[in-house]
């Protein structure tokens, strides 16, 4: 699969170091998945490695079917299209319960229905639109709106129109990781470390350093080939995504107009609000995911205060202040992870 069914999102490294105790050691399985990497480590399994990846590539399988609008007979693909005979499985109906409190708690910041405006400024799967005018955007924005989606008692998802076009590249590769962590915790693995392109969920412990898992937050001058990061935290129990525009972007070949991979669902315009890159700790990745492209979306004024209303998530936002500095944000729950300053 050439594309993601995930937004780029800013990279987070583990870092692992040896220990003369060889007694010890990390079993690691990594390949490529949505468009990107992944890396699942963990100590003891009472399975083969061999085994807990066919488990993980079942999970893969599973979401891919279900949420990849990159795969064209997806049950999501299928649903953009106007097929209403398709009935949704688990996987979509979580992503999908989870989008809607996300939806109304970021009172619409966070909303997939979005996939018809990343399409339009050439960010999804369809040809873009050149130089979108007031007009055609207002049209696009008849389109736009979660409210407008729900699902069936018999599993069927309802749209208002049928153009209406889901996206959960903001949610689904979070998810992922989750339910692999759910997975290896099912066949009794007790320290583990799921990441997916730079989404990370940790469990127990790194066993070879005896510590909790560090991670690194990348800084945004870091280059895709020589990544720098910025801190480095320390999690147990705990997930973490970013998302970022520093780097995803594209120029319109006929305006010569800027667009950022992050979607304002409220006014439809892919333009950069000030804030550069967001990371967030939850519970869950898919929460991560989900609240650090809200938290883009929103700009860092009104994050901060969903930030005071929500529980268990916090934040570290880089931003341009008033004056055009570089700036952060820093949540107290998030500050009291960081290990290491830049």
């Amino acid at each position: 699969m050439k594309k993601t069914l995930c937004i780029i999102t800013i990279f987070i490294t583990i870092f692992t170091a040896c220990n003369s105790d060889k007694t010890k050691k990390l079993n690691i399985l990594k390949g490529n998945i949505f468009g990107t990497y992944y890396i699942v480590k963990y100590d003891y399994s009472p399975i083969k490695n061999s085994e807990v990846q066919k488990g993980i590539d079942s999970i893969f399988n599973k979401i891919n079917k279900s949420m990849n609008t990159y795969i064209v007979d997806s049950d999501i693909s299928k649903i953009n299209k106007g097929d209403t005979t398709v009935t949704i499985d688990d996987y979509f109906k979580d992503v999908f319960t989870l989008s809607k409190k996300i939806n109304q708690k970021s009172e619409g910041y966070f909303d997939p229905t979005v996939g018809t405006l990343r399409n339009a400024y050439g960010f999804g799967d369809t040809k873009p639109i050149n130089n979108i005018s007031n007009t055609q955007l207002d049209s696009l924005m008849k389109y736009v709106g979660f409210n407008k989606v729900n699902i069936s008692k018999k599993g069927k998802v309802i749209k208002l129109y049928p153009q209406i076009y889901l996206d959960f590249n903001a949610i689904a590769k979070g998810y992922a990781v989750d339910k692999i962590v759910e997975y290896l915790t099912s066949i009794n693995i007790k320290n583990i470390s799921v990441e997916i392109g730079g989404e990370v969920r940790v469990k127990g412990k790194n066993t070879i350093k005896n510590k909790v898992w560090s991670i690194g937050i990348e800084s945004i001058n870091s280059k895709v080939q020589n990544r720098k990061t910025r801190d480095i935290i320390q999690l147990k129990d705990k997930a973490i995504a970013g998302s970022g525009n520093f780097r995803k972007n594209r120029i319109d070949n006929v305006s010569g107009k800027k667009y950022v991979h992050t979607i304002n669902p409220i006014t439809g315009k892919a333009e950069q609000k000030n804030i550069i890159s967001a990371y967030v700790i939850a519970n869950t990745c898919a929460e991560a995911d989900a609240y650090a492209t809200t938290f883009m979306a929103m700009g860092v004024n009104k994050s901060k205060e969903l930030l005071k209303s929500l529980k268990n998530i916090d934040a570290y936002l880089v931003f341009y202040d008033d004056k055009g500095n570089i700036n952060t944000f820093i949540t107290e729950g998030f500050n009291k992870t960081i290990v290491k300053k830049d």
